[in-house]
């Protein structure tokens, strides 16, 4: 049975040990606002405004409609023009630009003639993704203008535009605008959680047996449980206003949208920072020293969770034997459950096998860091 009493007494000293050191609560407290402000604005994959060069070998109005084309373009920024293929090479070599549009010398009259004019992208392709989507931008431009030459001349031989058989109307759902903030934040807030958690935690008990305290706390009456619990209470309060301060930030600062149940948002917030702390205490009883608490921590909690949870990349698209490995990664259920309590407004029906891989894990951490304690204490 757990005496309430001395539980009471360890939080009291736990939290006393904190107010003492006013440096490292400041940081604890200012992590989250420097992650959401760093990645948050840094962290895009939004993709607008990419610097081109054109290269007009013919200099005709009809070659300038289409450069106005990439112009009038938010996805495209037209600012130089190069005479040469040496240009070219200098300029997106030297990371100036990402694509170089090439117009022939002949370009307007084989439109004139009723031929098909070949245009010319050099794409630079060091970051294969931006490549990808540069490509799809500018084969949209070109697209655009082609279908209205084609109109164009339709109408000059009294032919109606022809109906397409089959138009695409696509819907986005969720995330209606593709903003990266709105994909990246509620993910941002697992990967805080899971580190001020795993961190705060790692470092309580070895930090005890390097000051020789242990000891006395050995001493006393006290039960495991208690010890444990009356540990893990301060930094679960300071860990909570975290992340109140990361939900502040998210809907207020960068406008996320939160459609669904807040209150259900921050129970499982709850759920999950206990898992975190939980995994901070077996760290901070299984290590020796305080550094290695501190290095185990980062390479088993926030890796993993930045890698393999599925907050930047899609798990989908990992080889089979990460995908497997994610399974055991915490964060990855809390980030499903904060994107879909984020964007989705998804409800507990949905999301109650991975509140109760959670509870799992909760109990995994703490009846492990129960059982290596008693190791630790003799």
């Amino acid at each position: 049975m757990i005496d309430l009493v001395r539980t009471w007494a360890v939080f009291r000293k736990e939290l006393i040990q904190i107010k003492r050191d006013p440096s490292s609560l400041i940081q604890i407290i200012l992590m989250p606002v420097t992650l959401l402000l760093l990645y948050g604005y840094a962290l895009t994959f939004d993709i607008r405004h990419v610097p081109m060069v054109v290269y007009d070998r013919e200099n005709s109005q009809v070659s300038q409609d289409l450069i106005n084309d990439f112009r009038g373009s938010r996805y495209f920024n037209v600012d130089r023009y190069a005479h040469s293929y040496a240009e070219i090479d200098s300029l997106i070599n030297s990371g100036a630009v990402r694509l170089a549009l090439v117009l022939p010398y002949d370009f307007s009259r084989q439109l004139k003639g009723g031929q098909t004019a070949h245009v010319q992208a050099i794409v630079d392709g060091t970051e294969a993704n931006t490549a990808n989507i540069v490509v799809g931008y500018a084969q949209a431009v070109v697209g655009n203008y082609s279908q209205r030459i084609v109109t164009h001349r339709l109408q000059a031989r009294g032919t109606a535009r022809p109906s397409m058989p089959v138009q695409l109307e696509p819907r986005i759902w969720f995330n209606e605008d593709l903003e990266s903030r709105n994909y990246i934040v509620p993910g941002l807030i697992v990967v805080i959680m899971t580190l001020v958690g795993a961190l705060l935690t790692s470092l309580s008990v070895v930090r005890e047996v390097e000051r020789g305290s242990m000891e006395g706390l050995m001493a006393t009456p006290l039960k495991k449980p208690e010890m444990i619990f009356g540990k893990l209470g301060p930094y679960f309060l300071v860990g909570m206003l975290d992340l109140f301060i990361a939900l502040a930030m998210g809907h207020f600062l960068f406008a996320v949208p939160m459609r669904g149940n807040p209150v259900l948002l921050v129970v499982l917030a709850a759920l999950f920072l206990i898992v975190m702390l939980g995994q901070g205490l077996l760290i901070s009883v299984v290590s020796g020293t305080q550094l290695e608490a501190n290095q185990l921590a980062m390479l088993t909690t926030f890796l993993p969770a930045f890698l393999l949870s599925g907050f930047v990349f899609a798990i989908r698209q990992m080889p089979y034997a990460l995908q497997l490995a994610s399974y055991v990664v915490p964060a990855r259920y809390f980030v499903t459950i904060s994107k879909g309590i984020f964007l989705k407004g998804t409800g507990l029906a949905v999301l109650w096998p991975d509140a109760l891989v959670l509870v799992g894990f909760a109990v995994f951490f703490l009846w492990m860091a129960d059982r290596k304690f008693v190791k630790k204490m003799r």
